[in-house]
């Protein structure tokens, strides 16, 4: 994440020499020889006015050329939405605090905070909340109550959440990074994985408001020196099993931390730079269907090794699936601190072919690497455009990859959006897309927060806490696209500064809109509710995989309506360490009849479904009779597929 720029070295002073001396002689014979063109040309120009004053008149008829007006154009006027967001952590009975480890001696994972995740656990159909934690150093000599751990609350559906996290069997110590939930054994009950400093661990979700650790047996716990970070579940190989992917960050231990020194400008130890520390490879676990994973990271190709030296490349921190290619195969994008993005195009045989540099998402547009974090994608035109935004370090604008027409191709049009410059000075890490006023247009949150606590000492422009920033979709018409919404918009519990990491979404009170939480650094959660009250109509739609995994993870829901067809995906893996809900919210605008929908499963097999009404939730159950041949994908996608 920290970086310094290199020092601009001072122009050479040359003493003449002999050599130099004759290259001056060449040099005034030259010049002579230009002077003598010169006079030539001056003198042929003489002899053609003279030509031209005697020579007979002509008349021509002119007809004088018509010039266009010049005109500014004129853009649609702005009108931001007044939609408050309400901090409700406190009456909602959120008490959860997280334990950075912090002490004294800033060893780098101190840094990274702890991920955050909506899910319904034990299947009401509420998005209940669970917090990832880290924990004290083993060598931390303080006194400490109790251990810190994991947090699971419940969703009461009248605004509060109930602390199960013991009843649960989650009230599990470990310096916790982020969180994946998906159904990996099919049995319809959402299980839990969460990612750490040293062991992973897999917990497998009974069905009975109960959680049983399955990490030895699964295979999924990685190694004691592992620094594990932003992870999800996918199916990568479209055999209806939830695969996993599991980001990986720095080979690090507190010994060479320590011995590296960081210091701050004016004194003081700082946290360390990861240019200091060596890169890793992130792991793809293949589900093998009976509860067991394969690590197949080598023979898939996702181990990028550095050309010149041989090593691991990435330094991974966030995470996203999408199919960018229409090929019925998904697509994975790694968002690496101060190396290159890494985008792995699923070449549909089981192997990736790591394409980003090609695909112009690998670096920023100097071709400089940044320190990227958190990673969300979608189709924020409601056309074929897909956007990657991605969020960076301090002086590091988010980044805004678009590509069109699935050519896996992309162009950074973060400024031209209007994105780049309102988040140059914030040091960004989760991002998600998400539509706050139900307009159909998807919104961006940005979540950010320094590393250092005195970083305004050093950096007048920084501060080590940060508001977050919400930008509002104005519409590709506009000439700024994302338009920054400030506290007059969205009230000042939305935008009070503070240490941010991780963030989600859900609609934790069944009314249509989405409601936002934030993890911060040693701080307690930030659980905001999205009060708008525009009268934008809305819909949402729940998957039942049948062929597919069980929740549909990686399927794409569109609807037509008012002309324009509307396009979400079903992946909770966004943002940084976190994971939003599963269902998939459309927001409708004025819009209250939808002419047509359709879902489109991981494999690319089509169902047409009726049109719903809107203002409600509906589930819809995969096909089972829809046909899986690769051909027939083909033939039917193009049909219906816009």
């Amino acid at each position: 994440m920290n970086r310094s720029g290199p020092e601009l070295q001072d122009p050479l002073n040359v003493t003449p020499t002999p050599e130099t001396d004759e290259v001056e002689d060449i040099q005034v014979a030259a010049a002579a020889r230009r002077s003598l063109l010169v006079v030539g040309a001056l003198i042929a120009t003489v002899a053609t006015g003279f030509w031209w004053l005697g020579r007979e008149p002509v008349t021509e008829l002119a007809v004088p050329a018509e010039i266009a007006e010049g005109r500014v154009r004129e853009l649609p006027v702005q009108s931001i939405p007044r939609i408050p967001f309400t901090d409700i952590t406190q009456q909602a009975g959120i008490t959860f605090v997280h334990e950075d480890g912090a002490y004294g001696d800033k060893l780098l994972p101190e840094t990274m905070g702890g991920g955050v995740a909506f899910f319904d656990f034990d299947g009401d159909g509420l998005p209940d909340l669970l917090l990832v934690n880290s924990q004290r150093w083993p060598w931390d000599e303080r006194p400490e109550q109790q251990p810190a751990t994991l947090a699971l609350y419940r969703n009461e559906g009248d605004g509060r959440f109930t602390d199960v996290t013991r009843d649960a069997g989650l009230e599990i110590s470990l310096f916790g990074m982020g969180v994946a939930v998906g159904d990996f054994d099919h049995d319809g009950h959402i299980d839990v994985f969460i990612s750490a400093l040293g062991e992973d661990r897999l917990f497998r979700n009974m069905g009975d408001g109960t959680f049983v650790e399955v990490t030895d047996y699964s295979g999924v716990g990685g190694g004691a020196e592992d620094w594990s970070t932003s992870c999800g579940w996918v199916d990568y190989n479209n055999n209806g099993l939830l695969d996993l992917f599991v980001c990986s960050y720095l080979t690090w231990s507190k010994e060479d931390d320590l011995a590296q020194d960081f210091q701050l400008t004016g004194g003081g130890r700082a946290y360390g730079r990861p240019q200091d520390f060596e890169g890793t490879f992130s792991r793809l676990y293949r589900n093998e269907g009976d509860g067991r994973f394969t690590d197949v990271s080598a023979e898939a190709g996702i181990q990028v090794r550095n050309p010149l030296t041989d090593q691991p490349m990435g330094k991974s921190l966030g995470v996203i699936f999408y199919d960018f290619d229409g090929d019925g195969w998904m697509d994975i994008v790694v968002a690496n601190d101060t190396v290159q993005n890494f985008l792995f195009h699923n070449q549909g045989d089981g192997t990736f072919r790591e394409i980003g540099t090609m695909a112009g998402v690998a670096f920023d547009m100097a071709g400089a690497a940044r320190g990227a974090m958190g990673i969300d994608v979608a189709r924020f035109r409601n056309n074929e455009a897909v956007g990657i935004a991605i969020g960076n370090f301090a002086n590091e604008a988010t980044a805004l990859f678009v590509s069109y027409d699935r050519n896996l191709r992309f162009i950074d049009e973060a400024i031209p959006t209007g994105l780049g410059p309102p988040t140059r000075n914030a040091l960004t890490f989760g991002v998600f897309y998400f539509d706050y006023d139900l307009d159909g247009r998807l919104d961006l949150m940005a979540v950010n927060g320094h590393l250092e606590t005195e970083i305004n000492r050093v950096q007048a422009s920084q501060h080590y806490e940060q508001p977050p920033q919400l930008f509002w979709n104005a519409g590709p018409e506009h000439g700024t696209e994302f338009c920054l919404v400030n506290e007059q918009y969205s009230g000042p519990d939305l935008v009070r500064p503070m240490v941010g990491r991780g963030a989600a979404y859900a609609d934790i009170d069944r009314d249509g809109n989405l409601d936002v939480v934030i993890t911060g650094i040693a701080q307690t959660p930030r659980l905001l509710r999205n009060d708008q009250q525009t009268g934008h109509h809305w819909l949402r739609v729940r998957l039942k995989g049948i062929h597919s995994n069980r929740h549909g993870i990686g399927a794409r829901v569109e609807i037509d309506v008012g002309g324009r067809t509307l396009s979400r995906s079903v992946d909770p893996t966004r943002s940084y360490l976190s994971q939003v809900e599963l269902p998939v919210t459309f927001g409708l605008g004025e819009w209250n009849v939808i002419d047509a929908a359709r879902v489109i499963w991981p494999d690319g097999a089509v169902q047409i479904i009726d049109p719903p009404a809107v203002d409600q939730t509906i589930i819809v159950h995969e096909d089972p009779a829809l046909r899986r041949d690769r051909k027939s994908l083909q033939d039917r996608s193009g049909l219906v597929i816009r």
